[in-house]
C-alpha cells in the first residue's frame, strides 16, 4: 500500500523542495517560484497554513518525487 500524504505549509513544502535540490527564484505576493535545471516546471508554492492534497501532489509529481520521498524530506 502506498504511503500515505502527510500535509503541510507552504513554507514546509518549500523547505523540502529545497532538500531535493530545487532553489527559490523569486517570490510574488504569497506564492513562492522554485526552479531545478533540467527540469521542465517551475513550482508555484503558495504560502499557506496548509496546502491543499490536490495541490501538493500536483507538486510532487511536477518535481518527479514520490510521496514516501517527500514525507521523507
Amino acid at each position: 500500500m502506498a504511503e500515505r500524504l502527510r500535509l503541510c505549509s507552504g513554507s514546509d513544502a518549500i523547505r523540502k523542495f529545497q532538500r531535493a535540490g530545487w532553489s527559490v527564484v523569486r517570490q510574488r505576493g504569497s506564492h513562492a517560484m522554485l526552479v531545478k535545471s533540467g527540469y521542465e516546471y517551475t513550482l508555484s508554492i503558495p504560502q499557506h497554513d496548509e496546502l491543499g492534497p490536490g495541490l501538493l501532489r500536483k507538486l510532487i509529481r511536477q518535481a518527479r518525487l514520490t510521496v514516501e520521498a517527500f514525507n521523507s524530506l
